[in-house]
């Protein structure tokens, strides 16, 4: 049986941001009604700084099984001119366990994260959110505001990075003209005044505070994916509707895990998970005062149904290469 190789310029010749939203919100639905087998995410901290995580999980309902490995190298861009973020993904046949793709899957993290983002604004952001903020001014900072000006009718976004926003400012601006970006100097000037705010670095403290959230904010929490880190006041916690993708893993490593720990929030008190809101199954925002906050830690059921709509995409347009493994 063939294996499909897809390379990262064939992957960004398939992938869509409408299309990957249309894939995750499936995953988040099936992964929220049991259809989906995910084990823990198994992290490792390398000697040079770098971080990898493999993310797997099987599809009941598309039988597939999927198997992703993504890592942060930092010192990539200096040292080797590579980027900085490095992804791969593995599709199996969950009838027979044979690889049937083998893919780039840096563009598809990237696209499958943002997707999230916009899901989770989508369901608990104020529908006339014009104010965005966000920190960070990585990849993912971009892509954020990709995938959210596609639903909503922004017309400003403030962003505050340690480095690059002027760089940011320039590159988001020539992309997307009608949208007013603006460089702030604090978090506090960036986020005081957004209906939505976008969280999206490494960082490892608080840097959104309490003090700062007025009603009605919607807070997208996705930088926090593993244990230690963090980019929110958990006090925050304490007045806000939470949502998590997966509530096992946002408690250990998403965002969750500080107001988990503090005893700011109990397990009970968290008021779902996003696949239960797109089923329908409890309600999203039910008022303009609510803050709400969506914690994304990532999960693999993203992947594999990213990654399964670009494999039947490529087949349909004869797009990669075929190889014999098996």
């Amino acid at each position: 049986m063939d294996t499909v190789l897809l390379n990262a310029k064939e992957v960004e010749g398939l992938i869509s941001i409408e299309d990957i939203v249309d894939a995750v919100r499936e995953g988040f639905k099936a992964y929220s009604q049991g259809k989906v087998a995910q084990p823990p995410i198994v992290s490792i901290e390398t000697d040079n700084g770098g971080e990898v995580d493999f993310k797997t999980g099987y599809s009941r309902q598309e039988e597939i099984i999927g198997f992703k490995m993504a890592g942060g190298f930092w010192d990539n861009p200096k040292k080797y001119d590579l980027a900085s973020t490095i992804a791969m993904i593995c599709l199996f046949d969950g009838k027979n366990g044979v690889p049937i793709c083998v893919m780039d899957g840096t563009l598809i993290t990237a696209y499958r994260t943002a997707a999230a983002g916009a899901l989770g604004a989508i369901c608990l952001a104020r529908k006339n959110s014009r104010r965005a903020a966000v920190i960070g001014t990585g990849a993912q900072a971009r892509m954020q505001i990709r995938a959210l000006e596609k639903f909503f009718p922004l017309e400003e976004v403030s962003v505050y990075g340690r480095s690059r926003c002027e760089a940011y400012v320039e590159e988001m601006s020539a992309l997307l003209p009608r949208i007013e970006f603006t460089a702030k100097q604090t978090v506090k000037e960036a986020v005081e005044d957004a209906d939505i705010i976008v969280t999206a670095t490494a960082g490892r403290q608080a840097l959104v505070m309490d003090e700062w959230i007025k009603p009605g904010t919607h807070i997208n929490a996705i930088g926090c994916d593993m244990e230690g880190k963090q980019e929110l006041d958990p006090e925050i916690f304490r007045r806000a509707k939470v949502v998590n993708d997966s509530r096992e893993e946002c408690v250990k490593r998403g965002e969750t895990q500080h107001a988990f720990r503090k005893g700011y929030l109990e397990e009970n008190e968290i008021y779902g998970e996003i696949g239960e809101i797109l089923l329908g199954e409890k309600k999203g925002r039910i008022s303009d005062e609510e803050i709400t906050i969506f914690d994304a830690t990532g999960m693999s059921v993203q992947d594999i149904n990213s990654a399964l709509f670009l494999y039947r995409k490529a087949l349909r347009q004869n797009v990669g290469r075929r190889i014999d493994v098996i």
